[in-house]
């Protein structure tokens, strides 16, 4: 599996103010000090809101507004992206870039989440980042004007620096690995121990009845020569 090259932004505050939704929503106030991309739209310096959309189909789709939600710059098409830890507060990660260009936004994880969201970009675009970072980039047939229904069934895929195509299972860890199945040997079973015959009787009683029953016929042969003669 490729591992998505993702750090912490250096440069650019990121602050999550104490402004969130609920779980269904997971609505979060972001300000940045420096201009930040997301798929189709490069983000000025200032306050954002980060939500995901009313949609009962599909949780992974994000939409980005103005600190007042009375403008919407992009409805995000993600996928999941898993993490070992959640962290205790927003986190934002972003594909290393040229200092001279704007960060991109690569996921965003709500506080105490094991999953996040991993922003899916346009084709052309996506394909520039994975020879930037050397990495996959999510990509599918979107934009960020398209509305939550247009993107619930959007098929996603990821482009490669060489500009192929992988399934989204090869490029990022969507969901814990399986534990690790271990088969416990079954216990070693002591052989039985051989059974010992019983001793036999002292053989003494049938040496004297032998020696009796010869007694016998020596007389036996006595008597019938003696009445012969």
């Amino acid at each position: 599996m490729f591992k998505k090259l993702a750090v912490l932004l250096t440069g650019v505050l990121v602050l999550s103010l104490p402004t969130f939704g609920d779980e269904w929503n997971k609505k979060t106030l972001l300000t940045f000090s420096q201009p930040v991309e997301i798929p189709g739209v490069i983000l000025p310096a200032g306050q954002y809101v980060f939500k995901l959309a009313d949609s009962n189909a599909n949780r992974h789709i994000v939409q980005v507004f103005n600190a007042d939600q009375d403008q919407i710059f992009a409805t995000i098409l993600a996928i999941p992206h898993y993490r070992m830890q959640p962290a205790d507060k927003t986190l934002i990660l972003f594909d290393e870039r040229r200092a001279d260009q704007p960060q991109a936004i690569h996921a965003w994880f709500y506080p105490g989440a094991l999953y996040g969201q991993e922003f899916v970009y346009p084709r052309s675009r996506a394909l520039e980042l994975a020879r930037e970072t050397h990495q996959p980039v999510l990509t599918g047939d979107v934009t960020p004007t398209e509305t939550p229904t247009e993107l619930e069934k959007t098929p996603v895929v990821a482009v490669t620096p060489e500009n192929k195509e992988v399934e989204v299972a090869e490029a990022i860890e969507t969901a814990p690995a399986a534990p690790t199945q271990w088969t416990v040997p079954a216990p070693a079973v002591a052989p039985a121990p051989e059974k010992e015959l019983p001793e036999t009787a002292s053989p003494l009683p049938f040496i004297a009845l032998l020696g009796v029953s010869s007694l016998g016929l020596a007389w036996l042969l006595k008597t019938i020569r003696s009445h012969n003669s």
